[in-house]
């Protein structure tokens, strides 16, 4: 059991972290998996991957709907837990390459559990349609149905490969938070989309925008103020581009090093289209 783990938790929780958008509920699930796969007969693991991997799916896909209604009366925005990246981890390097990009985590919010489900099998983790189909006890057609209607609802049409690199480069956002730093506003101005949008995500527990803040000129200023308040009420903020979720992301820290906000872009031509700042304690707490 110990080298079954050694061998799948990695795939395992990047399957469940995806299907959940939770670090800590695919920890769990993980767990969960392992402890009933250790009081099986061991001819019930005689091929363990795809059983793990099943029970994994299945157990998330019941999280994913109790998960729904939660989320529907969440206090404001609510964004997908933020995953630190391990230094210099030979085994998060290949586990990055079996996972969506931040801004498309955001966007699965719109599937069904299935269609989750089969969409990040399918484009995460390149299974086939046969494999999805025996985790998923659903006709390989039923599969291929799900998956296109996955790809039609976040507006991927069938060509558009949804795993690509981030378009921001370290030194895009290291520029990005040097003109934050310096509070150049024609800088950061330059930066953003005219038609930006900036998702919040405070649940209701540290002072955060509750809706959603549109145009270059609202987020600019908005993004300035929470710098300032930062340094007026918590010590000079530090302020940097650290990797988040495989991404070059930004992290600020109140002077005792907790971290208080995180932010991720999608970034296309150049320009900021969407901003993701975190300030939920509780969902920072995988970020050092």
């Amino acid at each position: 059991m110990q080298e079954l783990y050694r061998q799948y938790k990695g795939r395992m929780f990047n399957l469940a972290y995806q299907l959940t958008g939770s670090v800590a509920d695919a920890e769990d699930v993980v767990q969960d998996v392992f402890l009933k796969a250790y009081q099986l007969p061991p001819e019930k693991l005689t091929v363990p991957g795809p059983y793990l991997y099943k029970m994994v799916t299945n157990r998330c896909r019941d999280l994913y709907k109790s998960a729904r209604k939660k989320r529907e009366e969440y206090f404001g925005e609510w964004l997908p837990e933020p995953l630190a990246d391990a230094d210099n981890d030979p085994a998060d390097s290949v586990a990055r390459d079996e996972r969506l990009s931040y801004a498309m985590l955001v966007l699965l919010e719109r599937l069904t559990a299935s269609e989750r489900a089969v969409f990040v099998l399918r484009e995460a983790l390149g299974f086939d349609y046969g494999e999805i189909a025996g985790l998923m006890d659903k006709s390989e057609v039923n599969c291929r149905k799900l998956f296109s209607r996955a790809r039609g609802k976040l507006g991927l049409d069938a060509e558009a490969p949804p795993l690509q690199a981030p378009s921001a480069s370290e030194e895009w956002v290291d520029g990005f938070v040097a003109a934050l730093r310096q509070g150049n506003m024609s800088r950061l101005l330059s930066m953003l989309d005219p038609d930006v949008v900036l998702l919040p995500d405070g649940g209701g527990k540290v002072q955060a925008a509750v809706n959603p803040i549109h145009t270059a000129e609202r987020v600019a200023k908005f993004l300035m103020g929470v710098i300032r308040k930062t340094a007026t009420f918590e010590g000079e903020a530090d302020v940097r581009m650290e990797r988040i979720n495989g991404e070059p992301g930004m992290i600020l820290r109140s002077e005792d090093g907790v971290v208080h906000t995180a932010a991720l872009f999608r970034v296309e031509g150049g320009l900021i289209r969407s901003l993701y700042i975190l300030r939920n304690p509780d969902k920072l707490k995988s970020l050092k």
